[in-house]
This record gives C-alpha cells, structure tokens and sequence, in this order.
C-alpha cells in the first residue's frame, strides 16, 4: 500500500469562525489574519494506491462554483485537483473510491463538475462513499448548516447511481483503514484511521483541523455541538497519545502531520512533520 498527500488549494475563512471563543489576539499567533480577517486554510486530501484500488478520501472545494461564491473564499494557491494526480501518474478516471468524510462544500466540491451547462462526476469510474445518517443530515440541512450543503455537490452523486453507503455497524468496507463516528463538528462524519505498516494514520477532518485546534477550546464556531467536538477531541487526543497516533490534517496551511503526547496542561504536539518522512 503507497499513501499520497493530494494538495487541492487553499481557500480563506473567517478567522474568529475557525477558532470560536478563542480571542484573536491569541490565535491570530497560530494563524495571521488579514485586513478582512480572513485566515488561509490548506485543502489536503489524502489517497490511497493498494493493489487495484486507488482510493482519495475527501475532494477540495472544486471550481464550479460561480465569481460570487469564490469572492467570499478567495481560492487560491498553485495546487489543483488534478495537478496532484497528474503528477503522481493519475488521472481522475483512476479513482475506484471516493470516500468523503462528510459533505460539507470544502470536502467534496470537488467531485462534481459543470460541463457545458451540465453537472456531472469528476470520478466517472469511482463508487462515492457516505453514510446514510449524514446523507439524511446533509439533504435535509439546518438553517444553521445550509449554506455548507450546497445540492449541485451532493446529489448528482445519487442521480448517477456512482452512490454508497458505509455501514453503520459492522466492519469497515475498506480493508485499508477503520472508521470513527463523530458528531460534534456534523452529524456522523467519518474519520478513517489507516493502517500502514506499523502504524496508524488518523486522517482528522474537521475535528481537529489544524495543529492549532489541538487544545481542546480552540473548537471552531462552525460546528453544530461544541460541548460534543471537546469530549471526541478530547478521547481522541488520548488514545492518539497513549498509542502514538499520526495525525494528518486537512486544513492546516503548513502541518501535515503531527504525533502528541500528554502534559500537564493536557494533550499537546510532540512532533509535526511530513507524511513522506515516514512512509
């Protein structure tokens, strides 16, 4: 099994949004802002090459999206999509499984696109995975939520037939990683805890998206349970700990990866690094 890190872009969110009750003068330190208050976050998927799979977990935001949309996120950055699986020797076409943690625009824009006025996949030959909670969750959203949910990137999924569902219960439909169930950030998004070699690669989602999210307040304001994303973050962080976890984050505009240990203020970074050091 070969693991690759599948850069997509950055795009800009609201500062305060990203780190909640957090004060800016704290962690405008972890994250300079500019004069908007916009803060730069990665986009970083994850793909998986093992015998005749070639799985990518989570999309990117995409470019779909029309000049409004894309005026309020400022997409930008040299990395594409498709330049990080052109330069591994990959093509869309090669993907056999799409696996999204959760269906929020920024996770899985990308696997739709608009051709000549129509919508179509970008992964023509790929199963897309969810769940069957979170499609409930994401096709019948919130007020609070909806402007995530965003239709042209979640049904064309279904439509095409292209649609899975990860069981609930029951062992994993992937040999390669197990999954946790969390609920705090959305309702049942998936984080895959991969297997490789000797060790377990914990691809975090938005849960904790940055290095900077480690501490346990830094919860972003985004997220529909606060109280419930601290204590999943919290047993995490110690099973991640106590077992030396390497945690992969997909939104940290620098860290790719880092392993923790505890302290006496809690659980904190031991080790960030990149994923190609240890593979």
């Amino acid at each position: 099994m070969k693991l690759h890190v599948i850069n997509t872009g950055f795009f800009k969110l609201d500062g305060g949004a990203m780190f909640g009750v957090v004060p800016k003068s704290i962690w405008q330190k972890l994250n300079p802002a500019d004069t908007n208050n916009l803060c730069s976050w990665a986009m970083r998927c994850l793909l998986i090459e093992d015998d005749n799979q070639l799985i990518l977990i989570d999309n990117g935001l995409g470019d779909k999206q029309d000049a409004k949309f894309f005026s309020h996120y400022d997409l930008h950055g040299d990395d594409s999509l498709t330049k990080s699986l052109q330069t591994l020797g990959f093509s869309e076409n090669d993907v056999t499984d799409m696996f999204l943690t959760h269906l929020h625009f920024d996770h899985c824009g990308g696997g739709v696109k608009r051709k000549e006025g129509k919508l179509e996949l970008v992964f023509k030959n790929a199963k897309y995975w969810s769940n069957a909670d979170h499609w409930k969750w994401a096709t019948q959203p919130n007020p609070r939520e909806k402007a995530s949910f965003l239709k042209e990137n979640i049904f064309p999924m279904q439509e095409s037939g292209h649609l899975n569902f990860v069981p609930m219960e029951g062992p994993s439909p992937f040999l390669q990683f197990d999954l946790t169930y969390v609920s705090g950030h959305t309702d049942k998004m998936m984080l895959p805890k991969i297997k490789y070699k000797d060790k377990t690669i914990c691809y975090l989602a938005d849960l904790i998206p940055s290095v900077g999210h480690i501490p346990l307040p830094y919860v972003m304001g985004y997220d529909i349970r606060p109280l419930i994303t601290m204590e999943e973050k919290e047993l995490f962080l110690k099973e991640a700990a106590a077992n030396n976890f390497i945690l992969f984050f997909e939104h940290d505009p620098v860290n790719e990866c880092c392993t923790v240990k505890e302290t006496e203020k809690g659980v904190r970074v031991d080790r960030v690094f990149k994923l190609k050091e240890i593979l």
